[in-house]
């Protein structure tokens, strides 16, 4: 499926920059043309002619050459491949992407582009385990930045663990795979989906609130993965950590009320998903002043939050025509969620148990029960991602297709 395509390779500093070598004579052999952009670092390790002699194409290095810039724009370079690779990827190049810097020609390649990314990462396995890497490494998923690797083993720094740089066929078949992916039906193409995420805030005072530990993870991953279906998606979310999903209209709020009138502004549409862990009950009449300690603890007045849920549920005219909440539960798990079911007034539920000891609140995985009318289907434990994914596969099939989408 290679035959034919074409491969935009930046090569970034590291002294896996000579593997890339290996990697352009395996593109070229199954027929891609391959145009090459090599870092100042990558410059260090690998020379332009090598680069040049393989890929049997010019090398370019300089943002600022005014004749490249005549000849091939940097927003040309990008925009006329199918697909973007960057191997080795280090850890200065993924920091450029992750923070949206233009300095080199590289980084402001990667910015311009409109086609998919899929990196390679190499370097120490301590700064393969830094939280700043982490953290750029979670931005550039989010927005749909593909990777492959990093492998374990010896680095040439001396050390063992992770950072060593993909095996040049492992990247061929994981370009293969973004390419198949890029290709694929946008079957909710057309239509229009809601989706909240993340804890809500209960204001007590100025300084103080009532939350929870909803990290908002599987929201924004759930938002991410509709838009990559072709849905125009609205989020609506509370306080969280994680980067906007790129494509996705975020709304960010605070307390229940205002995700409510979020949800409401939002309307119509034909899926609303609700991921969000809300706050069941809020401070009536919090104080616009800090409340000092006086030797007793305040009396708090509780009042219950709106349900957003069973409002947007049951919204007549205006309901969507796929309403799917959410059920974290300690205990019991499947028959709170399939009461919550009927009570709401919605068409699914997805179950997950959020005890201590499970990880869930703030981890990576998610172990889920989707339940509807119709019974129970227990989904593996996957990474969040993985199950957003299969979530929105079930919300495409449940929905006729549009005329956009079937063109």
């Amino acid at each position: 499926m290679l035959d034919g395509k074409r491969v935009l390779l930046i090569i970034a500093g590291g002294i896996a920059a000579y593997r890339s070598l290996e990697l352009i004579r395996r593109l070229r052999e199954r027929g891609c043309r391959v145009r090459c952009v090599l870092t100042r670092g990558g410059a260090q390790f690998v020379t332009p002619l090598s680069v040049a002699a393989l890929s049997e194409e010019k090398v370019y290095q300089d943002l600022f050459s005014l004749t490249d810039e005549s000849e091939m724009g940097h927003i040309r370079l990008s925009r006329e491949a199918d697909i973007i690779v960057v191997a080795p990827a280090s850890a200065d190049l993924i920091a450029k992407m992750a923070n949206g810097h233009a300095d080199d020609l590289a980084s402001t390649a990667l910015l311009a582009t409109d086609k998919p990314v899929l990196i390679a990462p190499t370097m120490n396995v301590q700064m393969w385990a830094h939280p700043a890497v982490r953290r750029n490494i979670a931005t550039l998923e989010s927005w749909g930045v593909q990777r492959v690797g990093p492998g374990s083993g010896a680095l040439a720094c001396g050390e063992t663990g992770s950072g060593r740089m993909a095996e040049p066929m492992e990247i061929v078949t994981a370009i293969e795979t973004v390419l198949a992916q890029a290709m694929r039906p946008r079957p909710l193409a057309g239509r229009r989906a809601l989706v909240t995420s993340g804890p809500t805030w209960e204001p007590i005072d100025p300084v103080r609130f009532i939350a929870n530990r909803s990290s908002g993870k599987q929201g924004h991953a759930i938002a991410s993965a509709l838009q990559a279906l072709g849905a125009s998606v609205t989020l609506v979310s509370g306080p969280t950590n994680q980067p906007d999903p790129a494509g996705v209209a975020v709304v960010n709020i605070e307390s229940a009320r205002e995700m409510l009138e979020a949800c409401l502004a939002a309307l119509p549409v034909d899926v609303a998903v609700f991921a969000a862990a809300v706050a069941d009950w809020r401070v009536d009449g919090a104080s616009d002043q800090k409340i000092k300690k006086t030797g007793a603890p305040p009396a708090l007045q509780m009042t219950e939050n709106p349900d957003i849920l069973k409002t947007i549920a049951n919204a007549g005219a205006n309901r969507p025509r796929l309403v799917v909440g959410f059920a974290a539960e300690t205990e019991s798990v499947e028959a709170h969620a399939q009461a919550k079911l009927a009570r709401k007034g919605c068409d699914w539920i997805l179950a997950n148990d959020v005890s201590t000891g499970t990880g869930t609140f703030g981890g990576d995985a998610n172990t889920l029960r989707l339940i509807t009318h119709d019974g129970v289907d227990a989904w593996p434990t996957m990474t969040k991602v993985a199950a957003a994914a299969r979530l929105a596969d079930a919300i495409a099939a449940s929905l006729p297709p549009t005329l956009k989408a079937a063109q």
